[in-house]
Parts: C-alpha cells; structure tokens; sequence
C-alpha cells in the first residue's frame, strides 16, 4: 500500500465530488449525442492535464467514443485496459436531471451508473501521476458512449483493445456490501411479432386467427423455460396488440429478456426458443423473433478469483474489504470476458437504486474506491 496515493486522493476529495457534480448535471442519455459528446469533452480536459494521449473515435448518431493512454503505454506490448460510459438511461425530457449530497450520499441521473466510477478511475490514475508510478504503468482506459444500449458502436474497440490487455477492470459500481464483480451473467433480448387475421369478434368462431390468443400460448411456453437452479431467466417483459375489445387481433408483439450463466446455456436457450416460435397452436397465425441485443456469459473463471483474491487482500490492507459477487446484469465486462482475459468489474462508488430517480452513492466510498483502484494499478 501507498500512503502517497492516499493522500493525494484525500488532500484533493473536494475535487472529486466537484467533477462528480458536473458530469451528473451534463443530461447524456445513450441516444442524446449532443449530451453524451458534453461528457467526453469535460473529461478530454481533465485527461489533457495527465500527460496521456487522446483519441476520438467518431459516431455520426451517438457520442465518440474516447480512447486514453499513459505515457507508459507502449504499441506492441500487453497493456492494462480500463473502460467505463458516460452515457445514462434516463431520456432527456427526464425530470431526474438534478445533482444533490448529503452527509452519507450523493444523488442523481447516473450517479452511480457510471459517472462515479469515471471519477474513480480518473482520479487514481491522477494519484498514480503525483506519486511518477503512471510511467511504467501501460494504461488504456476506454471511456465509451453506449454501454446502455449494448455497446453496438464501441463493442468492437472493446474488444479489440482487449486482445492487446495482460488484464481489465471497469469501474461500474459497486454493492454497498462493498461487493466487486468477478462474474456476470449473460443475456439476449429479443423481440417477438405475431400475425394473424383480423375480423370481427361477434362472428368470429373457435378457429379465429387470433394473434393474442397465440401469443399467450407463446408466452407461457417461454416462461417454462425459467430454471432459477440453472441461474437461467426468461422474461416476457412488455406485450402489445389489438385494437379493441370487438375485433379479432391480427398482430400482437411482445418484447423478451433472456439470462444464463455460461455461453452454452445461453445456446441451447436460443435453441429452444426457436423451437417455440416455429411451433404453431393457432391456425392462421405465423410468428417472427428477431434477437435485437446481447452479451455472452462472464463466468467466474480461475484466473477472475485470483485477481479478485488479490484485490481483496489488497482492499483489507486499505481497511476497506471488498466482497465478491456474481452480479445478474450484464456490462461491458461481459465483452471484454469473451476474449479470455481476466476482468474484474464492481470497482466504482458503492451504490443502489441505477435507473431509477432514487439512484445513489455511499458518499465516502467515491473517494474510498479511488484509493482502492489506485493500489490496485500500482500494486497487481
């Protein structure tokens, strides 16, 4: 443990929760370009005071996306990534659009997910400048426009740069547990569409063409799928159809949300799924499924639990002990998991309630977890 970075990072706390502050208070919804673009600019002014060197990868329809390397970055040689977004899910007509602290929490649109944990990274690696470790450490650090979304503009520069990285860490925030992530589930979504024939109800007979009618049917069979012993969910989430109570529906739609916890598993769902759009128990009615989104399954894999047990001696150093956690949603760490390499997640601010208006922070963790990160860099 360093006591030059932690006292870096607690002589400069105010620092911290002033650019906190300002990134929360930038609207940066995922498709609100204008906004998200605002983020990368504030924090390509704090990265142009680090010595690190800046690159933009332009979008034409949602934020560029900014790539960060330190002056220990060599091309070439293994490096040590590290990503996060700036991008939030809350829409810009949100009336979430306000910043506040109290004694014991911070508040407001992405908080938590994930502009705490840019602070975090960016103020370890301002520790890491101050105590001269960031030359010999070769950092690329990611900060990316659309994570909310799926990451479909910046999935392939994750994965590219993780296939230059020795190992990764993404600074999503941490349980209040103090909880740090060494395995994620999987995930798909997809969207469901139902035809029928439409008529009127009053003549209508047993073998109307009903597109609801086949997608109850669709649904309950999609809900057995749910095997909770398997970490395995599905997930009829929204239905739409009809267009009034007297008609026989001729279309009905129907969004999902699938989850696994190994790649295989996520296969045989899909599988199984298709089976169950091909199978028809309404005549008349066809149905189409399109998958609109997904990550693969980041298992908790030998090489995740020993840079965890790392971390965690490190963190009981620092007095702050950390947690492991298999977290059910999904992150860019699920990416960079795909390329074989050890990726650890968690590592922002302790935090609850993401998207929703109740969003927050452990106040004294944003500073906590900078220090943390910090040794981390400088030690593992």
């Amino acid at each position: 443990m360093d006591q030059k970075l932690q006292g870096y990072i607690k002589d400069n706390r105010q620092e911290l929760f002033d650019l906190l502050r300002e990134l929360v208070l930038i609207q940066s919804y995922s498709r609100n370009k204008k906004g998200v673009d605002r983020v990368g600019q504030r924090i390509a002014l704090e990265i142009g005071k680090m010595g690190f060197s800046l690159e933009r990868s332009k979008q034409e329809n949602l934020g560029d996306h900014l790539i960060a390397r330190s002056p220990g970055y060599e091309p070439g040689k293994k490096q040590i990534l590290i990503t996060g977004h700036m991008d939030t899910v809350f829409p810009e007509e949100s009336s979430f659009n306000w910043y506040k602290e109290d004694d014991h929490k911070c508040f407001g649109p992405g908080v938590a997910d994930m502009k705490g944990g840019l602070v975090v990274g960016i103020f370890a690696l301002k520790a890491l400048i101050h105590t001269g470790k960031i030359n010999t450490l070769p950092i690329t650090f990611i900060f990316n426009s659309d994570e909310e979304i799926g990451s479909p503009t910046s999935r392939a520069l994750i994965r590219e740069e993780a296939d230059k990285a020795r190992l990764a860490y993404v600074l999503e925030a941490g349980g209040l547990a103090g909880e740090i992530v060494s395995g994620r589930k999987g995930n798909f979504s997809a969207r469901l569409s139902i035809s029928g024939k439409a008529g009127h109800a009053a003549f209508a007979g047993r073998d109307k063409a009903s597109a609801i009618l086949e997608l109850a049917h669709k649904t309950l069979a999609i809900e057995a799928l749910n095997a909770p012993e398997k970490g395995i969910s599905a997930n009829v989430g929204t239905v739409q159809g009809g267009i009034g109570p007297n008609t026989v529906p001729d279309l009905a739609k129907a969004a999902l949300d699938f989850r696994f916890l190994s790649d295989s598993d996520g296969t045989d769902l899909k599988n199984r799924l298709s089976g169950i759009i091909e199978d028809r128990t309404v005549p008349g009615t066809r149905a189409e499924m399109e998958i609109v989104s997904g990550r693969p399954a980041m298992p908790q894999t030998r090489t995740n639990r020993d840079l965890f047990e790392k971390i965690r001696a490190l963190a009981n150093d620092l007095e702050t002990p950390v947690v492991e956690e298999l977290r059910q949603g999904v992150s860019d760490a699920n990416i960079i998991a795909s390329r074989g390499i050890p990726v650890i997640d968690g590592l922002g601010p302790l935090g609850a309630k993401d998207h929703s208006e109740d969003e927050f922070i452990d106040r004294a963790s944003l500073w906590e977890r900078s220090v943390l990160f910090a040794n981390i860099l400088a030690e593992i």
